[in-house]
């Protein structure tokens, strides 16, 4: 039927209308879109971060703990996040990233036209439209999500703008390194740095292609595509296929690659970083009170207020060695694992086991009734109101627990006093290990396992030295009437009458194996722990002089009394403090304080502090150096001697703690130590660049071997010091010494006994059938 020229002017008339229309329609869409973000920018919608805020997002970050040689020992951190640099991602990473998240981020602005084009025509069903921009956007400064679509719609206009100003702030590069700054990846794992050490225990530049994209894999939903997770290691293996799909799509992977790499499966290394894991736990939580003491004293400049080693991105530069940290953590761990097996053989019919010297009720009313009230379990219960009878009734009712062993965690159902006496048994040890030259403390081992044993035994744990106090007797005299090493003495019974010194009674110390009658060098009677010698000694030169002396050293003596027993290590000191003090003879008479921290820098990098050596002369050069060579006759002629011995045993438990692997031949100084009832065994071992001294004992006095044979220091703490040095000296790259300690210009005490014998006359004995050290 024809049209009629009204109808076709009719029809054009509509179709102008529409037209219009249309555009009035799309106009006013785009103006409401502009005036939404226009009102959005200037934050009618809710507050947008300025440009300060996005130049320094509010991000917590973690203190890193740098070693000596660059090793990151630890973190301190309520998130474990430790930004890294663009430049320090593997491209393996990047090219993953941009091919799995947004294949146009180096075309776009900020916002992908397309993708969000494609998004709203399909509905999400073919990808979604958020770029990596608006990703680090959202995680940035939203802090939950929308509830409503309304809400969305505003929240994904926020994201636009901030996303618009991060481009502008910020290049592509920087861009993609705060993205991966920013992820959670579980397990502790905040950021791609964590990420990349937790799982696979390396630094992000040395994934591989397949590990990168295990880790990008992981951003679509780290705990559904989690490789750690036993649910989720069947999606983690195929959401990783898919990354590589998308690689060859992106031309950045070639096709032959992708199909030799999808039939791998992920390995893992999975290393944890709990306060309570990794290498040097002890070290590390003394470093926190250390930290703690340090921002009191040093506010931030910028505001004054104080640091936050929990999220102020800190970088502490110590002086541990991980190399060194390594060895003496393994050293420990494989001598007290062999150690506890024997003291447990031992205990195996004792009735009060694991303590000696006391009875069932006294363990029961004193021992275990004071760990009690130091329990966690004890104050937490305290804290809710509970009565001290309800709470010792609750140590008294079994319930599932975790205990440690040597083999591993074990799943028991044991009451919690039970427990505690289980625990009780484990003998503890500590170890340090120092560069006298500057103070670095290079190794420092608090105890058997962090986790389960709090207690420090380098710096907190004070104990009886036993005879590893007795250099520091030889060189008071040494220096104060010029003994020579060559000296002999009478190992005669010998009395310091009361009174003379303030003492109440008569004392006349025993030898621990008899050989009275005998004249003995200063070199032989102290390598052979000559307890009626060092009495002598003792008289000689008073024990005012020699508290002085210990004073000198860096010891702590405020609670020391001037005794004649002082002779005999009868004080408690800490490790630490002996293993600076025995650094003195090392350096020929000059004090370092054991230094811990060399420098801490800010996030930027700015450094706050930077440690100032302060050495001290404290002894006369000449005799450190005669110390030193007295002890040397340790490890020739005493009880240190087994260190040049080699292996003659078996792999029995019993062989491997008497028998001593090490042949050492080059100068070695050093002194054991044992205390009454073998209550504690010590070394202290010294070469001219490093000092080390090792403890072992139990957690209470009361826990002890019953002989001499196993409970000497000989036998308790040497052999951790002789593993130690067998493994550093197989590293050349530490340089510790195998030399002779230096020896002082014009030195006029006689160290060289043979010459010593033509000038004086007189005989010497290097009596080497050997006194049991105490």
């Amino acid at each position: 039927m024809a049209v009629s020229k009204a109808q076709e002017a009719k029809r054009k008339e509509d179709l102008r209308a529409n037209v219009i229309l249309f555009w009035k329609l799309v106009g006013t869409a785009i103006g409401l879109l502009v005036l939404l973000f226009l009102l959005t920018s200037w934050g009618v919608f809710g507050s947008l971060p300025d440009h300060t805020k996005l130049e320094n997002p509010d991000t917590d970050l973690a203190t890193e703990i740098v070693a000596s040689d660059g090793i990151t020992l630890g973190k301190f951190y309520k998130d474990n996040r430790t930004p890294v640099n663009f430049e320090d991602l593997p491209q393996n990473m990047v090219d993953a990233l941009v091919s799995t998240e947004d294949e146009r981020f180096f075309e776009h602005s900020g916002i992908d036209g397309f993708g969000t084009l494609r998004a709203v025509v399909f509905l999400g069903q073919r990808g979604g439209a958020s770029t990596i921009t608006q990703q680090l956007a959202k995680n940035y400064f939203t802090e939950k999500p929308a509830t409503n679509i309304v809400a969305r719609i505003g929240q994904k206009l926020k994201e636009w703008i901030i996303s618009i100003r991060l481009e502008k702030q910020y290049t592509k590069q920087e861009i993609i390194a705060q993205y991966l700054n920013q992820i959670t990846f579980l397990y502790n794992a905040d950021g791609v740095r964590s990420a990349s050490r937790i799982y696979f225990g390396k630094e992000p530049k040395d994934l591989n292609v397949e590990e990168s994209a295990v880790i990008v894999a992981m951003l679509k939903n780290p705990r559904q595509y989690n490789p750690r997770r036993e649910i989720s290691k069947e999606k983690s293996f195929q959401r990783r296929n898919q990354v590589f799909v998308q690689m060859v799509r992106n031309d950045k992977m070639t096709e032959a690659m992708k199909d030799s790499l999808r039939e791998q499966p992920i390995e893992l290394n999975f290393s944890p970083e709990t306060h309570n894991d990794g290498m040097a736990t002890y070290f590390r939580e003394y470093l926190r009170s250390w930290l703690d003491d340090w921002i009191e004293d040093n506010p931030n400049p910028a505001d004054g207020e104080k640091y936050n080693i929990y999220r102020d991105g800190l970088k502490v530069n110590v002086t541990i060695d991980s190399r060194m940290q390594a060895i003496a953590e393994k050293s420990v761990k494989d001598h007290m694992k062999n150690l506890q097996a024997e003291f447990d053989y031992q205990n195996r019919n004792l009735k009060t086991a694991p303590f000696r010297d006391v009875t069932e009720k006294e363990v029961d009313e004193k021992i275990l009734a004071s760990a009690m009230r130091r329990s966690e379990r004890w104050r937490i219960l305290k804290a809710d109101g509970k009565s001290d009878q309800e709470i010792k009734d609750s140590f008294l009712e079994k319930t599932d627990m975790t205990v440690f062993s040597w083999n591993g965690p074990i799943d028991t159902l044991m009451r919690p006093i039970d427990s505690i006496r289980y625990y009780k048994k484990f003998l503890q040890a500590g170890m340090m290990s120092m560069e006298p030259q500057t103070g670095h403390v290079k190794a420092w081992v608090g105890g058997i396992n962090h986790e389960n044993f709090k207690f420090d035994h380098v710096k907190k744990g004070k104990r009886q030295p036993g005879s590893t106090f007795k250099p520091f007797l030889y060189a008071t005299a040494i220096d104060l009437l010029k003994y020579s090493p060559c000296r002999e003495f009478s190992d005669g019974e010998y009395t310091i009458p009361a009174g003379r010194y303030g003492n109440m009674r008569d004392w006349t110390p025993k030898n621990s194996s008899g050989g009275y009658g005998n004249m003995r060098t200063l070199k032989d009677a102290l390598a052979n722990s000559v307890n009626t010698v060092s009495a002598r000694l003792m008289d000689d030169v008073g024990p005012q002089a020699v508290l002085d002396r210990v004073k000198t050293l860096g010891i702590d003596t405020s609670n020391m009394s001037a005794q004649p027993a002082l002779a005999l290590g009868t004080e408690d000191v800490s490790l630490y403090e002996m293993v600076a003090a025995y650094g003195v003879f090392a350096n020929g008479g000059i004090y370092n304080e054991p230094v811990l921290v060399t420098s801490i820098e800010d996030k930027n990098g700015t450094v706050l502090y930077q440690y100032m050596p302060d050495s001290k002369d404290v002894l006369n050069p000449e005799v450190a150096y005669t110390t030193v060579k007295l002890m040397e006759g340790v490890t020739q002629i005493g009880s240190g001697a087994r260190l040049r011995d080699k292996w003659r045993g078996n792999q029995s438990y019993a062989s491997i703690l008497t028998d001593y692997p090490y042949a050492f031949e080059n100068d070695i100084a050093g002194k054991t130590g044992t205390t009454q009832n073998q209550s504690d065994g010590w070394f202290m071992g010294m070469v001219p660049n490093l000092v080390t001294g090792v403890w072992v004992g139990g957690e209470d006095r009361a826990v002890h071997f019953p002989t001499i044979t196993y409970g000497q220091g000989a036998s308790m703490a040497l052999p951790i010091w002789g593993s130690y040095m067998k493994g550093v000296y197989k590293n050349e790259n530490l340089e510790v010494s195998k030399g002779s300690f230096p020896r002082p210009a014009n030195l006029s005490i006689q160290t060289d006994c043979d010459v010593y014998q033509q000038e004086n006359g007189s005989p010497t004995e290097e009596d080497d059938g050997g006194e049991l050290d105490m």
